[in-house]
């Protein structure tokens, strides 16, 4: 993948293996989780994180399912930063915090408009309010607020 092309759907920035591995990831922190719906949350991890590496500076944020998918792609240390890096160089960082009445539909929104702006389909039913666990509850305890916002780093230069 160049960095000016994007995959047609968002599970082809890593490699099978490594997307069974996040989902596998995202199932083992919920024993209850279905396979189709773990693989659901790390397909939106990988647009969340391609849409911040893409829009520096403009301010995203996951909903708190998302970022379920997101803290699996973080695990994944060294494939997170070659992904990080086939998307441009744009490392995308993680401020966890958890609050649920930092839940702000604007940022959800802006976020899901940068998601589709790269020709992705964003999940709706992944992107709502972080109190309704009626899709899935996940063992994240994250929710991003508003001055928490995710803005991508310039790449980190280890020594």
């Amino acid at each position: 993948m160049s960095v000016g092309q994007l995959p047609v759907i968002a599970r082809g920035l890593i490699a099978d293996e490594r997307f069974t591995s996040c989902r596998t990831t995202v199932m083992d922190a919920n024993p209850d989780m279905p396979q189709d719906m773990a693989g659901r949350i790390v397909e939106e991890a990988l647009k969340f994180v391609a849409a911040c590496s893409r829009n520096p500076g403009v301010g995203l944020a996951p909903s708190r399912i998302v970022d379920e998918g997101w803290h699996a792609l973080l695990l994944h240390t060294a494939m997170y930063a070659e992904l990080c890096e086939e998307l441009g160089g744009n490392f995308v960082r993680h401020f966890p915090g958890y609050d649920p009445t930092n839940y702000d539909p604007a940022i959800l929104g802006r976020t899901r408009r940068a998601i589709a702006g790269l020709g992705y389909v964003p999940d709706a039913e992944l992107w709502g309010d972080p109190s309704d666990e009626t899709l899935a509850a996940v063992a994240a305890r994250c929710q991003h607020a508003p001055e928490c916002t995710i803005r991508p780093m310039p790449k980190p230069e280890w020594p």
